[in-house]
């Protein structure tokens, strides 16, 4: 079955709203003939005449009657839906959005967050769920609304990203620990016992890397998947502990922090979203505000 035009609704609409064809094709800008021809289409369509003459003028038939209501509610709905959305009203906005967030996002910048957004939109909640990893399939499916952390290399081409802050790594071990005092060379801090902070897989990271350039290598003793363990060992024990700074400021209350002594790459720390989430003027309003609280 051949899908029919929805143009002749609008026809159809306008035919049973006028109760002539000249009058409708007045109202659609049409010559008369034309509008004499979409009437004969419509005829065809519904297998009614729709509009029957009664004396100089033209009468609806039972069925035209019928469609008269629904086809004015469907085409109100279709121009409802093509006009462009209406100016976002965020004190009566009520949405959940789902941000899926790297280790440490919660702790440093999530009150902020939530305080700025509920200051806005009081009916707007602010769910964050765990970036275990850099697959960002629930982009893709919609289950999340927003990611942040560091871009994948493999991302794909249809996700739209936008880098937020750089980040440097920074050495942390417990108040107290021999390298809280005097210099911290390559060495020293090489001979230290290390808890590294590896995603699944991997036994080797960029400190590693950076180390093995200049011949050394250092002792890891515990292996965890996340900053916040990390930190948690160097807090309670010898251990070394190598974070990005920013990300985990508030993590490192109460540890002494320092530079690493070997040069490490910076890394980004991005948002991601979907561009079917482009033009969504809600969407937009939370990247604005995840944007401005990172940035500040």
């Amino acid at each position: 079955m051949s899908m029919p035009d929805l143009n002749l609704l609008v026809t159809l609409n306008a035919l049973l709203a006028e109760g002539s064809v000249a009058r409708a094709a007045h109202r659609l800008r049409l010559s008369p003939s034309a509008m004499s021809r979409a009437l004969a289409r419509l005829r065809t369509a519904t297998g009614d005449p729709l509009l029957v003459r009664a004396g100089r003028g033209l009468v609806p038939t039972p069925r035209a009657l019928e469609l008269a209501a629904r086809a004015g509610r469907l085409v109100d709905e279709a121009q409802a839906i093509l006009r462009p959305a209406e100016m976002l009203d965020l004190k009566s906005l009520a949405r959940t959005f789902t941000l899926r967030v790297s280790e440490g996002f919660v702790e440093n910048f999530g009150p902020k967050l939530v305080s700025r957004v509920a200051a806005e939109a009081p009916g707007v909640r602010l769910r964050f769920v765990p970036k275990p990893d850099r697959d960002s399939a629930a982009l893709r499916d919609g289950s999340v609304d927003l990611e942040a952390g560091v871009v994948a290399q493999a991302l794909g081409p249809e996700l739209r990203t936008q880098a937020l802050f750089r980040d440097r790594f920074v050495g942390v071990v417990r108040k107290g620990h021999a390298l809280c005092r005097g210099r911290i060379t390559a060495a020293r801090f090489a001979a230290g016992r290390h808890v590294a902070v590896l995603r699944p897989g991997l036994d080797r990271g960029p400190i590693d890397d950076a180390l093995a350039a200049i011949g050394m290598e250092r002792q890891v003793a515990a292996i965890v998947g996340g900053y916040s363990g990390a930190l948690a060992l160097a807090r309670t024990s010898d251990l070394i502990a190598s974070v990005p700074e920013r990300h985990t400021g508030l993590l490192r209350a109460g540890l002494h922090s320092f530079p690493l002594p070997i040069p490490i790459p910076m890394i980004t720390i991005s948002m991601l979203w979907h561009p079917r989430q482009d033009a969504d003027q809600a969407h937009r309003w939370l990247r604005t505000r995840v944007r401005d609280v990172l940035a500040s």
